[in-house]
């Protein structure tokens, strides 16, 4: 996918995900062992190495966008995320040069990074990208149906809840996991991006 764009905010940016990023990412992992129990996140180099290459081979394919989170005071990498599962729908008679639907995903933060401004521009970052540029008529979510805080999160930013997927992916205890899906339309993004910047003008 040509489209890798670095998404600047305030408080971080979301940059291209890349192999550079390894070491920043993997200092960022450490001691979130009990926060990152339903996600799955390399626990050494190698390991990175292997996460950061599978993630660009899906951007070459076209199917995913993938990010490091860094914070813009210092530099430091605070975490990565990604758009995948991008869409393009057939549209008989009005082509649409950009994806129709996707999926935010694959999102974690260092520990210190939880519920600050970073973890809501990064997700306004996002999502202004994906409605005001892509145009999307559609972004969704899944989290395992067990982690509270994640469909928490969701609902708190606007996203609909709109039931549960059984077996739907492997989860990060090596288990089939049930998902609930979230989702925003392009309809309820102007609510979703009030909402949004409203909470991060709390946070500033």
């Amino acid at each position: 996918m040509t489209d890798a764009p670095v998404l600047h905010g305030t408080h971080v940016r979301l940059e291209p995900l890349a192999r550079r990023h390894a070491a920043g990412l993997l200092a960022a992992a450490a001691g979130g062992a009990e926060l990152f129990r339903w996600t799955t996140i390399p626990a050494d180099l190698a390991q990175m190495s292997e996460y950061i290459d599978t993630a660009l081979e899906w951007r070459a394919a076209g199917s995913a966008l993938p990010f490091a989170t860094v914070r813009v005071s210092d530099g430091v990498v605070l975490g990565s995320t990604r758009f995948f599962l991008i869409e393009h729908w057939p549209w008989p008679q009005r082509p649409h040069a950009g994806p129709d639907g996707c999926e935010i995903g694959y999102t974690w933060l260092a520990p210190q990074a939880i519920r600050t401004a970073a973890n809501t521009e990064a997700k306004l970052l996002m999502l202004r990208h994906a409605f005001d540029t892509w145009q999307v008529q559609r972004v969704c979510f899944h989290t395992d149906v067990r982690n509270e805080r994640s469909r928490n999160a969701l609902l708190g930013i606007g996203a609909r809840f709109e039931g549960v997927l059984r077996a739907h992916r492997l989860s990060a205890d090596l288990k089939p996991r049930d998902s609930a899906r979230y989702s925003i339309l392009a309809t309820e993004w102007p609510a979703v991006r009030e909402c949004l910047q409203r909470r991060l003008g709390a946070a500033a």
